[in-house]
């Protein structure tokens, strides 16, 4: 189940580029793990879309997709700074939230998952953010995330973005969801900058 907009938006905008999509893919350590930790390891965590594109090759073919829906926007320099311990946490661990880009055995669960899940080693793991802000170019080329997503690439998709190329895709096809339904009218509307 989509349990946000922001994942109901990665949604349409995975399957507008002919993804087919599942959601809030569990996945936790092992229990055989040498570091698996009862207390810290038992609950699952979860990603919150997985796109498999039967038209594309290596790692475009899998789109891994967690989203931040937070209102404040994603600070890509100061949250990188937190995982690494040089800046103050929340009120929760930093790492908490992003597990598989952070923490081996998190990292070796969700590639077996993602494995598990769609037959590929290859994918492209992006963090779906409602604004992006801060230098984020560090996150692309940070060895730690790079060794826990097995080399695969990183990236960023922002609202934004994602938003105004979806809107661009949308026709007078009756849409199949809530969503591309709310795009079509806005569209109509001439409320978002792309009239038919």
């Amino acid at each position: 189940m989509k349990e946000d907009v922001l994942e109901q938006v990665v949604d349409d905008y995975l399957q507008s580029k002919g993804y087919f999509t599942t959601h809030n893919v569990r996945f936790k350590p092992s229990e055989a793990h040498p570091g698996y930790v009862p207390s810290e390891d038992r609950v699952h965590s979860d990603v919150d879309v997985v796109g498999l594109n039967p038209r594309q090759r290596g790692a475009e073919q899998v789109w891994v997709v967690s989203c931040k829906a937070w209102q404040g926007g994603f600070r890509a320099d100061h949250k990188l700074r937190q995982l690494r311990g040089t800046a103050k946490q929340g009120k929760r661990a930093t790492w908490k939230y992003l597990r598989e880009l952070w923490v081996p055995k998190w990292a070796d669960a969700f590639r077996e998952k993602v494995f598990e899940l769609t037959g590929s080693h290859e994918f492209h793991y992006w963090l779906a953010v409602t604004k992006l802000t801060g230098d984020a170019t560090a996150w692309t080329q940070d060895e730690t995330i790079r060794a826990n997503l097995g080399g695969n690439p990183f990236g960023f998709l922002t609202l934004e973005a994602m938003w105004s190329e979806y809107i661009e895709s949308v026709g007078t096809t009756l849409q199949p969801s809530e969503i591309g339904r709310l795009a079509q009218l806005l569209k109509a509307a001439g409320l978002t900058g792309h009239a038919d």
